[in-house]
């Protein structure tokens, strides 16, 4: 079968790679096209655009990007007429993802939508355009499949993809050598995958360095990133580990993230973190009276409580930063707290194979409908 997909950042190109691999051993007839990334593209994916061309962060960046968005909005809808799929497989992404579901599904061709637009967040009534417009959609987080029973539509859930890429992670035995870091405490900071986002978070992260002689900081690089953003880092002798997040986790003894998917991957990992989050002031200012959740991070919306403390826009500052990271290194309660909170959200989001679940069901749906 012909799969058109989309992924618009990083996140979504690794977990739409291993929903590629999982349909591809299922389906031996398979052929895939769209926008993604360097992950898609080693299971076979044709990149008609990488997601890395109109990555955007923030209303008031998204509105002067606008035309770039409009530009590969048309090239994408042009491909997809080209192509003819079978279907439409959709990953997050959910302002420009939305967009092409419409047009997919006005041109009749059936739409699957895997790991939804946070429609919950803000603007819920955008669950009655998702319905609308999306033939089967695949939930990631626990809480969604309630929530979009309020819209009376059966979500499937199923299970989170997390679960499954660190599953297959094995530990690099000689990465302290490798990368020539001491056996001091590592913490980790995470600042990001997008050049607007890391350049947002790295200023107050480095800051913090002094207060901490005893403490090594070490960054979680993105590959696809030009090195030259980290060089604020560098100049304060902050070490850059590119592509080996996992590997950073797995030795970290805490965290700083950006609010986002790292999130939950750090506390996959069990290591106790700070999230932090800063965007500009016109953004935070239009952001805080949409967004209609308690937290930020999936953490704490999962654990639907504060396992993990969240530092938004002028919390985000070096004295605040300081004192609770300090509060998480070392044997303090407050440590202990947010491992046990880490126990919860486990047992919410349940059981692996997400990736084999989802292309189970895509498949079957679509070779139902040909019989």
């Amino acid at each position: 079968m012909k799969y058109y997909v989309i992924a618009g950042e990083r996140s979504g190109d690794m977990h739409l790679s291993n929903l590629l691999h999982a349909l591809k051993q299922i389906d031996n007839k398979v052929d895939f096209r769209g926008m993604g990334g360097d992950y898609s593209k080693e299971e076979g994916l044709s990149v008609v655009a990488h997601y890395d061309e109109i990555a955007l962060m923030g209303f008031l960046e998204v509105l002067f990007g606008f035309r770039k968005v409009l530009k590969y909005l048309g090239l994408v809808k042009k491909d997809i007429l080209a192509y003819k799929p079978d279907a439409l497989v959709l990953v997050d992404y959910g302002g420009f993802n939305m967009k092409i579901a419409k047009f997919a599904h006005d041109q009749g061709i059936p739409v699957h939508y895997y790991i939804p637009p946070k429609v919950w967040a803000w603007n819920q009534k955008r669950a009655f355009k998702l319905k609308k417009y999306v033939d089967h959609l695949y939930s990631i987080l626990p809480f969604e499949p309630a929530f979009f029973k309020k819209f009376d539509w059966e979500v499937n859930y199923v299970g989170n993809p997390l679960l499954d890429e660190i599953k297959k992670f094995s530990p690099h035995d000689f990465f302290h050598q490798k990368h020539e870091i001491s056996y001091k405490p590592i913490v980790a900071l995470l600042p990001g995958s997008r050049k607007q986002e890391v350049e947002n978070m790295l200023e107050n992260m480095v800051k913090i360095i002094p207060d901490f002689p005893g403490v090594q900081f070490i960054i979680a690089g993105v590959n696809n990133l030009p090195q030259e953003v980290y060089d604020m880092a560098k100049d304060h002798g902050i070490k850059v580990v590119f592509g080996q997040t996992y590997d950073l986790l797995y030795y970290a003894n805490a965290a700083v993230v950006t609010s986002g998917t790292a999130t939950l991957e750090t506390a996959l990992f069990n290591v106790p973190q700070v999230v932090v989050y800063k965007t500009s002031s016109i953004s935070y200012a239009i952001a805080k009276r949409l967004i209609k959740v308690p937290f930020i991070s999936l953490v704490n919306l999962i654990a639907e409580k504060e396992v993990v403390k969240e530092l938004i826009q002028g919390e985000y500052n070096k004295e605040v930063l300081f004192k609770e990271l300090q509060g998480l290194l070392g044997g303090s309660r407050r440590k202990a707290a947010v491992l046990e909170g880490y126990k919860l959200v486990r047992e919410k989001i349940g059981e692996e194979k997400a990736s084999e679940k989802t292309a189970k069901l895509i498949y079957e749906t679509l070779a139902g409908s040909n019989i």
